[in-house]
């Protein structure tokens, strides 16, 4: 073989070759790569007391918590473990654990509080106690006490092997006016205050227009169909008393229908359950006849008092409901399982029937008995639809403005957690914050 072939072929396999096997073939013979000496591992640092502790009030709670911070150690490690010690005696105990937990953990991140309230950082540990639950205590005496007294607090640092102490430092654990986190809340309730508030300035000014409610459009039917037969009108305000928000709603309605029945004359019937019930009912039953320009035509027994049993409530109002044969039957407020046994009496006799009530596991009953029926929140915004007063009506407004800006907003913020960009926001923000405190 000619030696330019010879040497052709030799550096081909040279540049086909590995670098490793390049760099060795490169070498010259009977000599050993030297190899790199191992680095040493870096010493642990040493165990000591933590620096830096500081014991304050839990700021933004009712005096309840104390919060204990200290800075992050060098010798920071899962295998390290600090505990903290709290007493309500004195520096020197006795001592009551309050809580462990390694060392490369509970941060000032960690604490659950908004970023305008609190700077989440990684350069200090920090940790809230309930003292309630680190002293163990459960009576009203004792947890007034402990807010009033001042907790003394120490941080020991473990290895397993050693520990190391820190000095006892003390705090004062009180309660705070203001809740800096609920801030949002408070500026969102007074942006709703003012916008309800416009609501009812516009309200005055001119008829705000409000979607149609079948239900609320066939009272006047009702009415006039019981006017014309010379039959009675029934109105049940549920199966709560006063201090319930549907009852409440429902002797509203009971106003606006009363105001109407006494323009036709006709006869109405309001049995309840509650005797507190019936007598707010009574003075709206009568305020209502006085308005329409009728309080002659007012009777005390209008409003009657049966019994607060549920079921004998039931049967002495479908035996009047069979006896008398009513036109129209309103079942306004919260119901429980009488709802069907009221509605298939009601319907058996032929009457027009209307219902509202917030109570969702009987809704489905009303829409099989009766002709119409309010839902949820159409309950409570029926005295406005009758009345068209311009308080009610700004009201309902606002809560609908209300209620939209809060649907968009958790749209938003869904769609922000989806694309990942909420916690960039909320970083920026707290950078902004930080500049603008700078200044």
């Amino acid at each position: 073989m000619k030696a330019s072939t010879l040497f052709s072929i030799t550096m081909a396999a040279l540049l086909l070759a590995p670098p490793a096997a390049r760099a060795a073939a490169a070498k010259p013979a009977g000599k050993a790569a030297p190899t790199a000496a191992a680095k040493p591992a870096p010493a642990a640092s040493a165990l000591s007391a933590v620096q830096g502790l500081a014991a304050d009030d839990m700021p933004y709670d009712a005096g309840s918590e104390v919060l204990i911070s200290w800075k992050a150690m060098p010798y920071d490690a899962p295998a390290v473990k600090y505990t903290v010690h709290l007493s309500s005696i004195s520096r020197d105990g006795p001592w009551a654990q309050g809580a462990v937990f390694p060392s490369d953990t509970k941060y000032r991140a960690d604490i659950d509080l908004p970023f305008w309230a609190w700077k989440k950082t990684k350069d200090r540990h920090a940790v809230a106690l309930n003292l309630e639950t680190a002293f163990g205590v459960d009576d009203e005496v004792g947890k007034k006490r402990l807010r009033g007294s001042v907790i003394y607090a120490k941080v020991v640092a473990s290895d397993g092997t050693s520990e190391a102490a820190s000095p006892a430092v003390s705090a004062l654990a009180t309660s705070d006016w203001f809740s800096l986190p609920k801030l949002n809340n408070f500026v969102f309730t007074l942006l709703f205050c003012c916008i309800v508030l416009w609501f009812i300035s516009n309200a005055r000014k001119k008829d705000l227009f409000m979607r149609r409610i079948p239900g609320l459009d066939a009272v006047e039917d009702a009415i006039g169909r019981a006017t014309e037969m010379g039959r009675p009108i029934y109105f049940l305000t549920g199966r709560l008393d006063i201090d319930s928000i549907s009852t409440i709603a429902s002797s509203l309605i009971l106003g606006e229908i009363a105001k109407r029945i006494a323009q036709y004359d006709t006869q109405l019937k309001v049995p309840h359950t509650y005797a507190m019930t019936m007598a707010v009912c009574q003075e709206i039953t009568k305020q209502a006849y006085s308005e329409a320009g009728r309080p002659d035509a007012y009777r005390e027994d209008i409003n009657f008092f049966i019994t607060e049993d549920q079921f004998a409530y039931t049967a002495a109002v479908n035996g009047m409901m069979v006896r008398e044969k009513p036109a129209a039957c309103f079942y306004m407020g919260y119901y429980y399982a009488e709802s069907l046994l009221l509605t298939e009496v009601g319907a058996s006799v032929g009457a027009i029937q209307i219902a509202g009530s917030d109570a969702e596991h009987q809704l489905p009953f009303f829409f099989i008995t009766c002709d119409y029926t309010l839902i949820g929140e159409e309950l409570y915004a029926a005295g406005a639809y009758l009345s068209r007063d311009p308080v009610l009506v700004g009201t309902l407004r606002g809560q609908d403005t209300g209620k939209a800006f809060v649907m968009l907003a958790i749209f938003a913020g869904v769609i922000l957690a989806t694309c990942g960009v909420l916690f960039g926001f909320e970083h920026g923000v707290q950078t902004f914050l930080e500049v603008f405190k700078s200044y």
